[in-house]
Protein backbone atom coordinates (compact mmCIF):
# COMPACT_ATOMS: atom_id res chain seq x y z
CA UNK A 1 0.00 0.00 0.00
CA UNK A 2 1.94 3.18 -0.96
CA UNK A 3 0.03 5.36 1.03
CA UNK A 4 1.03 3.85 4.12
CA UNK A 5 4.60 2.99 2.92
CA UNK A 6 5.01 6.94 1.63
CA UNK A 7 3.66 7.61 5.45
CA UNK A 8 5.93 5.38 6.94
CA UNK A 9 9.20 7.18 5.36
CA UNK A 10 7.32 10.76 6.63
CA UNK A 11 7.25 9.52 9.86
CA UNK A 12 10.65 8.75 9.95
CA UNK A 13 12.20 11.79 8.17
CA UNK A 14 10.09 13.61 10.53
CA UNK A 15 8.24 15.36 7.61
CA UNK A 16 4.79 17.16 8.26
CA UNK A 17 1.74 15.04 7.00
CA UNK A 18 -1.55 14.55 6.87
CA UNK A 19 -3.84 12.21 6.10
CA UNK A 20 -7.53 12.25 5.74
CA UNK A 21 -11.49 10.75 4.74
CA UNK A 22 -13.89 13.03 3.94
CA UNK A 23 -17.58 11.35 5.45
CA UNK A 24 -18.75 8.42 3.93
CA UNK A 25 -15.91 7.67 1.40
CA UNK A 26 -13.40 5.29 1.46
CA UNK A 27 -10.32 6.90 -0.51
CA UNK A 28 -8.12 7.88 1.54
CA UNK A 29 -6.21 11.72 0.71
CA UNK A 30 -2.09 11.82 1.68
CA UNK A 31 -0.17 14.97 1.69
CA UNK A 32 3.48 14.79 2.09
CA UNK A 33 5.45 17.92 3.04
CA UNK A 34 8.84 17.46 0.88
CA UNK A 35 10.55 19.98 3.75
CA UNK A 36 9.97 20.84 7.47
CA UNK A 37 8.94 24.40 6.51
CA UNK A 38 6.12 25.73 8.83
CA UNK A 39 3.46 27.13 6.48
CA UNK A 40 1.29 29.74 7.69
CA UNK A 41 -2.03 30.50 6.61
CA UNK A 42 -2.78 34.44 5.82
CA UNK A 43 -5.25 35.52 3.04
CA UNK A 44 -7.01 31.94 2.70
CA UNK A 45 -6.08 31.99 -1.16
CA UNK A 46 -3.68 29.19 -0.07
CA UNK A 47 -4.11 26.17 -1.48
CA UNK A 48 -4.01 22.45 0.96
CA UNK A 49 -4.60 21.42 4.17
CA UNK A 50 -5.08 23.86 6.60
CA UNK A 51 -4.99 23.64 10.60
CA UNK A 52 -6.09 26.57 12.43
CA UNK A 53 -6.17 26.79 16.32
CA UNK A 54 -9.28 27.91 18.60
CA UNK A 55 -7.67 31.61 19.54
CA UNK A 56 -3.91 30.85 20.21
CA UNK A 57 -2.25 29.20 18.20
CA UNK A 58 -0.05 29.42 14.56
CA UNK A 59 -2.23 28.73 11.69
CA UNK A 60 -0.45 26.23 9.56
CA UNK A 61 -1.20 24.53 6.05
CA UNK A 62 0.66 22.02 3.61
CA UNK A 63 0.70 23.30 0.79
CA UNK A 64 0.22 21.52 -2.24
CA UNK A 65 2.90 22.67 -4.46
CA UNK A 66 5.24 21.11 -1.49
CA UNK A 67 3.93 18.73 -1.10
CA UNK A 68 3.48 14.88 -2.58
CA UNK A 69 -0.30 13.75 -2.95
CA UNK A 70 -1.39 10.13 -2.78
CA UNK A 71 -4.89 8.92 -2.76
CA UNK A 72 -5.75 5.44 -2.46
CA UNK A 73 -9.11 3.64 -0.85
CA UNK A 74 -8.60 2.01 2.48
CA UNK A 75 -10.19 -1.72 2.90
CA UNK A 76 -10.56 -1.33 6.89
CA UNK A 77 -10.58 -4.38 8.93
CA UNK A 78 -13.06 -4.87 11.52
CA UNK A 79 -11.99 -4.16 14.94
CA UNK A 80 -13.36 -5.09 18.16
CA UNK A 81 -13.90 -2.13 20.11
CA UNK A 82 -13.38 -2.53 24.28
CA UNK A 83 -16.31 -1.33 26.57
CA UNK A 84 -15.79 0.82 28.59
CA UNK A 85 -16.88 1.14 32.28
CA UNK A 86 -17.66 4.85 32.61
CA UNK A 87 -16.47 6.79 35.60
CA UNK A 88 -18.99 9.42 36.22
CA UNK A 89 -17.29 9.93 39.82
CA UNK A 90 -13.59 10.73 38.34
CA UNK A 91 -11.68 13.16 40.93
CA UNK A 92 -10.41 15.79 40.75
CA UNK A 93 -11.82 16.18 37.18
CA UNK A 94 -15.74 15.76 38.45
CA UNK A 95 -15.29 18.44 40.90
CA UNK A 96 -13.14 20.77 38.95
CA UNK A 97 -15.11 20.66 36.06
CA UNK A 98 -18.65 21.33 38.13
CA UNK A 99 -17.06 24.37 39.60
CA UNK A 100 -16.31 26.08 35.87
CA UNK A 101 -19.75 25.30 34.39
CA UNK A 102 -21.42 26.93 37.53
CA UNK A 103 -18.97 29.95 37.19
CA UNK A 104 -20.38 29.34 34.04
CA UNK A 105 -23.96 29.35 34.67
CA UNK A 106 -23.23 32.27 37.43
CA UNK A 107 -22.17 34.49 34.55
CA UNK A 108 -24.86 34.07 32.05
CA UNK A 109 -27.35 34.62 35.16
CA UNK A 110 -24.94 37.78 35.43
CA UNK A 111 -26.37 39.18 31.74
CA UNK A 112 -22.57 38.48 30.30
CA UNK A 113 -23.90 36.17 27.30
CA UNK A 114 -26.26 33.79 26.90
CA UNK A 115 -24.47 30.81 26.48
CA UNK A 116 -21.02 29.14 26.98
CA UNK A 117 -19.24 26.31 25.77
CA UNK A 118 -16.25 25.30 28.73
CA UNK A 119 -14.23 22.05 27.96
CA UNK A 120 -11.67 20.21 29.84
CA UNK A 121 -8.13 18.71 29.38
CA UNK A 122 -8.12 14.82 30.22
CA UNK A 123 -4.83 13.50 30.17
CA UNK A 124 -4.67 9.64 29.12
CA UNK A 125 -1.26 7.40 29.89
CA UNK A 126 -0.99 5.48 26.96
CA UNK A 127 1.43 5.62 24.49
CA UNK A 128 1.00 4.97 21.19
CA UNK A 129 3.24 2.58 19.54
CA UNK A 130 1.54 2.12 15.83
CA UNK A 131 0.09 5.67 14.60
CA UNK A 132 -0.67 3.67 11.82
CA UNK A 133 -2.48 0.93 13.41
CA UNK A 134 -4.62 4.09 15.71
CA UNK A 135 -5.51 5.46 12.23
CA UNK A 136 -7.49 2.63 10.31
CA UNK A 137 -9.13 2.16 13.57
CA UNK A 138 -10.41 5.29 13.80
CA UNK A 139 -11.81 5.43 10.06
CA UNK A 140 -13.53 2.22 10.94
CA UNK A 141 -15.39 3.36 13.78
CA UNK A 142 -16.90 6.13 12.42
CA UNK A 143 -17.46 6.01 8.76
CA UNK A 144 -19.58 9.10 8.90
CA UNK A 145 -16.89 11.59 10.09
CA UNK A 146 -14.06 13.86 8.96
CA UNK A 147 -11.58 11.23 9.79
CA UNK A 148 -7.94 12.96 9.85
CA UNK A 149 -4.13 12.22 11.25
CA UNK A 150 -2.01 15.42 10.71
CA UNK A 151 1.82 16.73 11.70
CA UNK A 152 3.89 19.02 12.05
CA UNK A 153 7.25 18.97 14.03
CA UNK A 154 6.40 22.31 15.24
CA UNK A 155 3.26 21.79 15.98
CA UNK A 156 2.76 18.11 17.25
CA UNK A 157 0.66 15.63 16.03
CA UNK A 158 -3.32 15.48 16.05
CA UNK A 159 -6.17 12.87 15.67
CA UNK A 160 -9.83 13.01 15.32
CA UNK A 161 -12.97 12.08 14.14
CA UNK A 162 -15.53 15.17 13.48
CA UNK A 163 -19.17 15.37 12.56
CA UNK A 164 -19.48 19.44 12.48
CA UNK A 165 -18.85 21.04 9.07
CA UNK A 166 -17.68 24.83 9.92
CA UNK A 167 -18.03 26.11 6.02
CA UNK A 168 -17.72 24.37 2.56
CA UNK A 169 -17.29 26.90 -0.35
CA UNK A 170 -17.67 26.19 -4.05
CA UNK A 171 -17.29 29.24 -6.06
CA UNK A 172 -20.03 31.29 -4.52
CA UNK A 173 -21.85 28.63 -2.55
CA UNK A 174 -21.53 28.14 1.29
CA UNK A 175 -22.71 25.24 2.76
CA UNK A 176 -22.61 24.87 6.99
CA UNK A 177 -24.45 23.41 9.54
CA UNK A 178 -25.90 24.00 13.36
CA UNK A 179 -24.43 21.29 15.57
CA UNK A 180 -25.73 21.34 18.86
CA UNK A 181 -27.02 19.02 21.91
CA UNK A 182 -26.02 15.95 22.64
CA UNK A 183 -27.36 12.63 23.84
CA UNK A 184 -26.12 9.10 24.32
CA UNK A 185 -26.93 6.59 21.03
CA UNK A 186 -28.71 4.43 22.24
CA UNK A 187 -29.70 2.79 18.23
CA UNK A 188 -33.43 4.16 18.62
CA UNK A 189 -35.36 5.11 15.61
CA UNK A 190 -37.18 8.11 17.49
CA UNK A 191 -35.49 9.92 19.69
CA UNK A 192 -36.33 12.79 22.06
CA UNK A 193 -34.93 15.87 23.07
CA UNK A 194 -35.26 17.99 25.88
CA UNK A 195 -35.97 21.79 26.20
CA UNK A 196 -32.49 22.58 26.97
CA UNK A 197 -31.11 20.94 24.20
CA UNK A 198 -33.48 22.54 21.17
CA UNK A 199 -32.19 25.95 23.53
CA UNK A 200 -28.98 24.86 22.49
CA UNK A 201 -29.18 24.36 18.97
CA UNK A 202 -31.27 27.41 18.39
CA UNK A 203 -28.58 29.52 19.83
CA UNK A 204 -26.01 28.10 17.78
CA UNK A 205 -28.62 28.15 14.21
CA UNK A 206 -29.39 31.85 14.80
CA UNK A 207 -25.60 32.86 15.23
CA UNK A 208 -24.68 31.54 12.14
CA UNK A 209 -28.05 33.03 10.45
CA UNK A 210 -26.73 36.42 11.81
CA UNK A 211 -23.17 36.02 11.02
CA UNK A 212 -23.84 35.28 7.12
CA UNK A 213 -26.64 37.68 6.51
CA UNK A 214 -24.60 40.41 5.41
CA UNK A 215 -22.19 38.50 3.57
CA UNK A 216 -25.20 36.61 1.21
CA UNK A 217 -28.06 36.57 -0.14
CA UNK A 218 -31.14 33.65 -0.64
CA UNK A 219 -30.04 31.79 2.70
CA UNK A 220 -31.84 28.24 3.13
CA UNK A 221 -32.24 26.82 6.37
CA UNK A 222 -33.23 23.23 7.00
CA UNK A 223 -35.61 21.90 9.88
CA UNK A 224 -33.86 20.34 13.01
CA UNK A 225 -32.92 16.84 12.45
CA UNK A 226 -31.27 14.44 14.42
CA UNK A 227 -27.21 13.87 13.01
CA UNK A 228 -25.56 10.26 14.47
CA UNK A 229 -21.89 10.10 15.55
CA UNK A 230 -21.37 7.26 16.60
CA UNK A 231 -21.70 7.13 20.50
CA UNK A 232 -23.20 10.21 20.88
CA UNK A 233 -25.86 12.17 18.86
CA UNK A 234 -26.84 15.73 18.18
CA UNK A 235 -29.58 18.17 16.53
CA UNK A 236 -28.47 19.33 13.57
CA UNK A 237 -29.31 22.77 11.19
CA UNK A 238 -28.54 22.71 7.81
CA UNK A 239 -27.52 26.20 6.40
CA UNK A 240 -26.78 26.98 2.41
CA UNK A 241 -26.71 30.30 1.48
CA UNK A 242 -24.88 32.44 -1.67
CA UNK A 243 -21.96 35.06 -1.05
CA UNK A 244 -22.21 38.63 -2.63
CA UNK A 245 -18.30 38.66 -3.09
CA UNK A 246 -16.30 35.38 -2.71
CA UNK A 247 -13.98 36.12 0.34
CA UNK A 248 -13.47 32.75 2.28
CA UNK A 249 -11.43 34.49 5.22
CA UNK A 250 -14.22 37.06 5.70
CA UNK A 251 -16.65 33.88 5.93
CA UNK A 252 -14.03 31.84 8.54
CA UNK A 253 -13.37 34.69 10.91
CA UNK A 254 -17.46 35.52 11.00
CA UNK A 255 -18.56 31.79 11.99
CA UNK A 256 -15.06 30.74 13.74
CA UNK A 257 -15.45 30.05 16.81
CA UNK A 258 -18.99 29.03 16.57
CA UNK A 259 -21.62 28.74 19.40
CA UNK A 260 -21.55 24.90 19.50
CA UNK A 261 -17.52 25.39 20.78
CA UNK A 262 -17.40 28.84 21.90
CA UNK A 263 -20.57 30.83 23.06
CA UNK A 264 -23.22 34.01 22.23
CA UNK A 265 -21.88 36.69 22.15
CA UNK A 266 -18.60 35.00 20.37
CA UNK A 267 -16.01 37.22 22.10
CA UNK A 268 -17.61 37.82 25.42
CA UNK A 269 -18.03 33.94 25.94
CA UNK A 270 -14.53 33.36 24.34
CA UNK A 271 -12.72 35.49 26.56
CA UNK A 272 -14.64 34.44 29.31
CA UNK A 273 -13.39 30.77 28.56
CA UNK A 274 -9.42 32.04 27.78
CA UNK A 275 -9.79 33.15 31.40
CA UNK A 276 -11.70 30.41 33.52
CA UNK A 277 -10.35 27.40 31.57
CA UNK A 278 -7.02 27.50 32.89
CA UNK A 279 -5.14 26.02 29.88
CA UNK A 280 -4.87 25.99 26.53
CA UNK A 281 -7.17 24.66 24.30
CA UNK A 282 -4.32 24.81 21.07
CA UNK A 283 -5.68 22.67 18.10
CA UNK A 284 -9.30 21.61 19.79
CA UNK A 285 -12.27 23.59 18.88
CA UNK A 286 -10.10 24.90 15.90
CA UNK A 287 -10.94 23.96 12.42
CA UNK A 288 -9.11 22.10 9.67
CA UNK A 289 -9.40 20.54 6.15
CA UNK A 290 -8.91 21.17 2.21
CA UNK A 291 -8.02 24.65 1.52
CA UNK A 292 -9.09 26.08 -1.95
CA UNK A 293 -8.19 22.14 -3.64
CA UNK A 294 -9.45 21.21 -6.71
CA UNK A 295 -12.95 19.49 -7.79
CA UNK A 296 -12.66 17.01 -10.20
CA UNK A 297 -14.65 18.94 -12.16
CA UNK A 298 -12.51 22.02 -12.48
CA UNK A 299 -13.56 24.27 -9.36
CA UNK A 300 -11.99 25.62 -6.37
CA UNK A 301 -13.58 23.92 -3.23
CA UNK A 302 -12.86 24.96 0.44
CA UNK A 303 -14.64 22.61 3.12
CA UNK A 304 -13.41 22.91 6.69
CA UNK A 305 -14.25 21.30 9.76
CA UNK A 306 -14.65 22.00 13.30
CA UNK A 307 -11.78 19.89 15.24
CA UNK A 308 -13.96 18.46 17.63
CA UNK A 309 -13.61 14.53 19.05
CA UNK A 310 -9.87 14.81 18.62
CA UNK A 311 -6.49 14.01 20.38
CA UNK A 312 -3.41 15.46 20.83
CA UNK A 313 -0.51 12.10 20.89
CA UNK A 314 2.39 12.93 22.37
CA UNK A 315 5.28 10.58 23.57
CA UNK A 316 4.05 8.91 26.56
CA UNK A 317 0.24 10.09 26.89
CA UNK A 318 -2.52 11.57 24.80
CA UNK A 319 -4.47 14.23 25.24
CA UNK A 320 -8.12 14.42 25.24
CA UNK A 321 -10.19 17.74 24.79
CA UNK A 322 -14.02 18.03 25.82
CA UNK A 323 -16.65 20.38 26.07
CA UNK A 324 -20.26 20.51 26.58
CA UNK A 325 -22.71 23.41 26.04
CA UNK A 326 -24.15 25.49 29.31
CA UNK A 327 -26.99 27.77 29.33
CA UNK A 328 -29.08 29.45 32.50
CA UNK A 329 -30.75 25.78 33.21
CA UNK A 330 -27.94 23.88 32.68
CA UNK A 331 -26.53 21.47 35.58
CA UNK A 332 -23.18 21.03 36.37
CA UNK A 333 -23.21 17.15 37.27
CA UNK A 334 -25.28 16.54 34.06
CA UNK A 335 -22.66 18.51 32.33
CA UNK A 336 -20.10 16.45 33.74
CA UNK A 337 -21.54 13.17 32.54
CA UNK A 338 -21.93 14.30 28.88
CA UNK A 339 -18.40 14.97 28.87
CA UNK A 340 -17.45 11.43 29.89
CA UNK A 341 -19.71 9.99 27.32
CA UNK A 342 -17.99 12.13 24.61
CA UNK A 343 -14.53 11.21 26.22
CA UNK A 344 -15.38 7.29 25.17
CA UNK A 345 -15.03 8.60 21.11
CA UNK A 346 -11.15 8.55 21.23
CA UNK A 347 -10.93 6.25 23.73
CA UNK A 348 -12.20 3.54 22.28
CA UNK A 349 -9.85 3.51 19.34
CA UNK A 350 -6.71 4.17 21.83
CA UNK A 351 -7.25 0.76 23.77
Amino acid sequence: MRLYETWAQQIVADKPFVLYRKPGQAKVVGLFQQDTTLHQVEHFTESGFILAPFYEGIRFYIPLAHAEKIEEEIAVEAVDFLTFDLDYEAQPAKVNFEDLVSRCIEAIKQGQFSKVVPARKEKVAVEVKNIQALFSKLLMAYPEAFCSVVYHPQIGLWMGATPETLVELTDNKVHTMALAGTQVNHGKDEVHWGEKEKEEQRYVTAFIVEKLKPLTQHIQVSEPFTKRAAKVMHICTSIEAELKEVDLKTVVEALHPTPAVCGMPKEVSRDFLLQQEEYSRKYYAGYLGELNCPTEAGQQNSKLFVNLRCMEIEKEHVNLYIGCGVTEDSDPTSEFVETVNKSTTMKKILF
